[in-house]
């Protein structure tokens, strides 16, 4: 098991590729995630801890299981569930919409995969 230190920076590393690959800013995913842009920030360069309920708010707003942003391996990481949303202005009430369809549409895809 990882230090305490390195799963910090395991965490920051995927949270940071998976907001780039969704097109976010940091400041879309704090606004998610209802906490400070400097917050987010913190977690991502992995200077601080992310409490699990905002791991788990994190990992349906990027659109992947809550597994990912503990994936030490760069080569497996998951591909990332794209959807067209507009990305100018985007208020909280969107991200937690945003957040909200994208858990829908991955435990369809999971419910889909065990038939």
């Amino acid at each position: 098991m990882p230090q305490i230190w390195l799963m910090k920076a395991i965490i920051g590393r995927n949270l940071k590729y998976l907001r780039e690959a969704n097109h976010f800013t940091a400041q879309h995913v704090a606004d998610c995630l209802s906490i400070n842009r400097s917050a987010y920030a913190n977690y991502e360069a992995g200077l601080r801890e992310m409490p699990l309920a905002l791991l788990e708010k994190a990992a349906d707003f990027l659109g992947v299981d809550l597994a990912a942003l503990y994936e030490e391996d760069e080569t497996k990481r998951p591909d990332v569930l794209e959807s067209a949303f507009r990305m100018e202005n985007l208020t909280a009430d969107d991200c937690r919409e945003i957040a909200y369809f994208k858990s829908i549409v991955m435990n369809y895809m999971k419910m889909s995969s065990c038939l």
